[in-house]
């Protein structure tokens, strides 16, 4: 069970935000100018398991050892990515502060063109 039915509309509602469905790993990812920002995992009966995104590894590093449910990012780099447990222990606004900064964190590592193109200058 989804306890945080908001979080697709609140990450497509970023400028710039695209979504796709990567098959083979079972993860809906959200991009911004090409760049992962944020990754939803399914297990295999589909349901949605996990959250993933980038934080300051000082940031991440602090959130794991208060919460139990964030943990290494799946699959990714563990010093940036942290996944977030979505089985409903996690306060909404410390997901919502964790997705604005793994965006921003991404359009600011983009470069400079892709920002203006995108209207995120």
């Amino acid at each position: 069970m989804n306890h945080y039915p908001w979080i697709h509309e609140e990450l497509m509602a970023k400028p710039g935000a695209t979504r796709d469905f990567k098959e083979e790993w079972n993860w809906i990812r959200y991009q911004v100018g090409g760049k992962l920002y944020a990754a939803v995992c399914r297990n295999e009966a589909n349901e949605e398991v996990l959250l993933t995104l980038k934080l300051e590894p000082l940031e991440g590093d602090l959130l794991r050892r208060q919460y139990a449910d964030i943990i290494p990012g799946y699959y990714m780099n563990k010093v940036h990515w942290n996944s977030i447990k979505l089985d409903g222990t996690i306060p909404d606004a410390l997901i919502r502060h964790m997705m604005e900064e793994s965006y921003r964190l991404i359009v600011k590592s983009l470069p400079q063109k892709v920002q203006k193109e995108l209207n995120l200058m």
